[in-house]
């Protein structure tokens, strides 16, 4: 628990809160909250580490609450959570969300590396062997991983790309493994069950939040050395529905070079956002026609529609690759338009 109150979330204080106050007078605080709220404090209050009396007062103080208080230290934990949750609620409610908070209290693998700036954490694992740099990575947040991985050598970036691409499930003994390497300078965190990490998906998010430089890289080097793998990472990298996170100049560009009737059969499945995108994008006449070719085809395969919106997207992914258009959230500072 952090000692500056400043550093100490808005819910984390409410837990403290609570806790000090003791489960009769918290139970009539969290007879006012709706579900939602009371199972969010309580997994602060069943993971809460101790607490100073000074981080405890400022709290109180912050609260504006005149509670007096001794100078013991206020502790948490599971059973603290289940006497105020039951007294508010009764303990047929309460049994259900405390066996949320007994499921959700377990760090997640390698959640303090979440925290840790991504320079900071390329020093700690440039050594590594690619296949726990990719462990690691797999757990990170795609921008926090895309940071990362844009830092090593293009040989090393494919590596690792490989390895999370082609990774399933990780042994808890792995995971601590990898942790301990890790623990003199961070944290250590435990965990049980199987942990589902990596994948083809997970690559897709990583590059398409990398800047295209990393990306062209790591996908030249997967296209001659995988190219099953590189068409699976590619077709995951821009979906169809990723059409709305163009700007209207960039979809009338592509439309110039998309057949009308292929349009018509992509739409099919297409939620109403990217007809919307396209088809305001369109002269009044070329949108109504579309509009009629749909209405009028009649059943089409499913097969059908994703190849015709795998033609679209292929169009979108050429434009992009010759800078003619740019796709919100993707590519580098250098890369955005500007009027």
């Amino acid at each position: 628990m952090a000692e500056n109150v400043k550093d100490i979330s808005g819910t984390q204080k409410a837990a403290i809160l609570l806790v000090s106050l003791g489960p009769e007078m918290s139970a009539r605080v969290m007879q006012k909250l709706n579900d939602a709220q009371i199972e969010k404090i309580g997994i602060e209050i069943a993971t809460l580490e101790k607490v100073s009396d000074d981080v405890k007062q400022n709290v109180l103080g912050e609260a504006m609450r005149n509670i007096s208080s001794s100078e013991q230290v206020v502790h948490g934990g599971m059973q603290v959570a289940q006497d105020i949750i039951a007294k508010s609620l009764g303990a047929e409610k309460a049994a259900k969300l405390i066996g949320n908070l007994d499921s959700l209290r377990t760090p997640a693998p390698f959640g303090f590396v979440k925290k840790i700036d991504p320079t900071q954490l390329l020093n700690f694992i440039r050594s590594e062997h690619p296949q726990t740099i990719a462990l690691v990575l797999s757990h990170l947040d795609p921008d926090q991983a895309a940071v990362v991985l844009s830092s090593f050598p293009a040989a090393t970036q494919a590596d690792v790309v490989r390895r999370i691409a082609t990774m399933d499930k990780t042994t808890p003994e792995i995971i601590k493994d990898v942790e301990s390497v890790l623990k003199n300078k961070l944290s250590s965190v435990s965990h049980e069950g199987l942990t589902v990490t990596g994948g083809i998906q997970t690559v897709a998010e990583v590059l398409n939040r990398a800047d295209r430089k990393t990306e062209k890289e790591i996908m030249s080097i997967l296209e001659k050395d995988n190219l099953d793998l590189f068409n699976e990472i590619r077709k995951l990298m821009f979906v169809f529905e990723d059409i709305i996170l163009i700007d209207d100049r960039g979809i009338q560009q592509v439309l110039k070079s998309v057949d009308n009737k292929e349009l018509a059969v992509a739409l099919k499945t297409a939620s109403e956002e990217v007809k919307d995108k396209i088809l305001r994008n369109m002269s009044k006449r070329a949108a109504q026609a579309i509009k009629e070719d749909m209405e009028f085809m009649g059943p089409v395969k499913l097969r059908q529609v994703e190849e015709a919106q795998q033609k679209i997207v292929a169009v979108v992914r050429k434009n992009e690759e010759s800078g003619d258009i740019v796709i919100q959230g993707r590519g580098s500072k250098e890369d955005e338009l500007v009027g």
